[in-house]
């Protein structure tokens, strides 16, 4: 299972709505420099964020992007099913009627217990958490120097 850039892209403009929620909206521009991602292809991600209910648009002088909900209150999950649609591996997956031998089918039991993994996995992460994650790793020290 491969994410598009959709799906990373999107996770990291969270993370940067994240990282200044409460400092009110941040101009697209600035989240597309910071985040290394064309203005362009954010815009069309942010549409769907918005959309989705998981960002605001502010027009005007002071217009921009802001999270809709508190970081504690938005899983990675909903950011990449979002923007993704369903990650499963397989469209058996999530509609069994595709298939007439998703009764009996071994694979497609194997491709549920994926999806099933991955969702567990992402669905436990907050932007909250992401934050905090990125904050480590931000203030992690540069390797031990040894000086003989």
């Amino acid at each position: 299972m491969k994410l598009s850039t959709k799906g990373r892209y999107g996770a990291r403009a969270m993370l940067e709505l994240a990282l200044h929620y409460g400092e009110g909206p941040i101009l697209l521009k600035n989240i597309a420099a910071r985040q290394d991602i064309s203005v362009r292809y954010l815009e069309h991600i942010m549409t769907m964020l918005i959309s989705g209910g998981l960002v605001n648009s502010t027009r005007g002088r002071v217009g921009g992007f802001s999270l809709a909900k508190a970081p504690s209150e938005i899983t990675l999950c909903e950011v990449v099913e979002l923007v993704e649609g369903s990650i499963a591996p397989t469209s058996c997956v999530d509609d069994d009627k595709l298939c007439p031998r998703s009764d009996k089918c071994i694979t497609r039991d194997i491709w549920v217990n994926m999806k099933k993994a991955m969702m567990g996995s992402i669905c436990t992460i907050t932007l909250a958490d992401m934050v905090e994650m990125h904050h480590k790793k931000s203030n992690q020290t540069s390797p031990n120097i040894y000086h003989i």
